[in-house]
């Protein structure tokens, strides 16, 4: 069920921030917007791990930074697996719903997974 709920809540967000940001990220329905929050979670459950090890040099010297850049890499793999209904007009735009998105669900994940009212 936490599955679902957070490829729910990750669909909402992409709706947001292409709305929030409609001049450099594009997201053609709710439906799309769904369709990519699985293709994302799918792509953190399998290639994501195999990036932060073979990037872990990196991340050690940038104390963790270079993890945005995954973040944005994997967003970046879902529009280029999506297609033209799911897209970023740069690396950059990537980068920076990566952040907003992991920052959104930080503070969710706080009120949902520990049931607050």
């Amino acid at each position: 069920m936490k599955f679902w709920v957070r490829i729910l809540i990750n669909a909402v967000l992409f709706m947001a921030l292409a709305g929030f940001l409609s001049t450099s990220f594009y997201v053609a329905s709710p439906w799309i917007a769904l369709l990519a929050s699985f293709v994302l979670s799918v792509l953190d459950a399998l290639v994501k791990p195999v990036l932060q090890v073979l990037s872990l040099p990196i991340t050690v010297v940038t104390l963790g930074l270079f993890s945005i850049v995954i973040n944005g890499a994997m967003l970046q793999l879902t529009s280029i697996l999506i297609g033209h209904d799911f897209h970023f007009s740069s690396f950059g735009t990537a980068l920076l719903v990566a952040v907003l998105m992991s920052l959104c669900n930080a503070v969710i994940s706080n009120y949902v997974g520990h049931g607050h009212k």
